[in-house]
């Protein structure tokens, strides 16, 4: 395996960033070149950086064994929105990562062979770029997601109340706006576009728990082609790793013993 670290300046973020990406082993290509294999975007959360699947997870095991470019940006504590002082994440993750990737690496990948999944805010970011922009990508996970803006509003003393309001603005008109997902759902169901393959998934004691549900039922109700799993489990990378195992087995066929 290749595992590279690239520190680049994105024009949409405009300073330097970390990106990390897993890189298949030659002798393990079977003739199937860098440019035409299956790509999985990976988003961390929200204490996290780019590193944190690699360091506390078993993907880079996984992607030796399928034989998967994995793609892990870094985007700070930004929700992965284009930010109002134009630092613009959310553009960098769903237009201009993916252009540097064709760009560096000939990284250009089928839609049926793009997948996105993330973790706690990087569910957030994976339903968002998904349900936003079904032409990309064929599956979006998320695990432990942040669904419901909702839930930042249960909490007027968290001390991070300010920083989430220079995220979205006032707390109080996030459902229905651009950063609802319930928004993004309705939005993909009237698109030309087929939407994704859809999979949520949550631990039974984690306090997001219940938006992992709401969100599910959300999705049944529009008719989208979605999974749901739950079991005994926290929002920690014990849950994670058992669910980035999960997500690939059903997507690329369990691997051989």
């Amino acid at each position: 395996m290749a595992l590279i670290r690239m520190d680049h300046v994105p024009d949409t973020v405009k300073m330097c960033i970390p990106l990390n990406i897993i890189l298949p082993d030659p002798k393990r290509m079977n003739g199937v070149p860098v440019r035409e294999r299956k790509v999985l975007y990976l988003l961390h959360g929200l204490s996290d950086d780019g590193s944190a699947w690699q360091r506390y997870s078993s993907i880079e095991t996984l992607a030796k064994d399928y034989g998967l470019v994995v793609v892990m940006p870094s985007v700070g504590r930004s929700f992965y929105i284009d930010q109002p002082n134009g630092i613009d994440y959310f553009s960098y993750l769903v237009d201009e990562l993916p252009r540097y990737l064709d760009d560096v690496f000939h990284l250009a990948p089928r839609r049926e062979d793009t997948f996105i999944a993330g973790l706690s805010m990087g569910g957030y970011g994976a339903m968002k770029a998904a349900l936003l922009h079904p032409e990309r990508y064929s599956v979006a996970a998320t695990f432990s997601g942040l669904l419901s803006l909702n839930h930042l509003q249960q909490y007027p003393d968290d001390p991070r109340k300010p920083e989430f309001e220079f995220l979205f603005g006032d707390l109080g008109k996030l459902p229905g706006s651009e950063h609802d997902p319930e928004v993004w759902l309705r939005r993909a169901a009237e698109s030309k576009v087929h939407p994704p393959d859809l999979y949520i998934s949550c631990g039974r004691q984690d306090d997001l728990y219940p938006l992992s549900k709401l969100f599910y039922a959300s999705c049944q109700k529009l008719g989208f082609t979605s999974y749901y799993h739950e079991e005994e489990g926290k929002h920690d990378w014990y849950f994670w790793d058992s669910e980035i195992k999960r997500i690939l087995s059903l997507v690329l066929g369990p691997l051989e013993k």
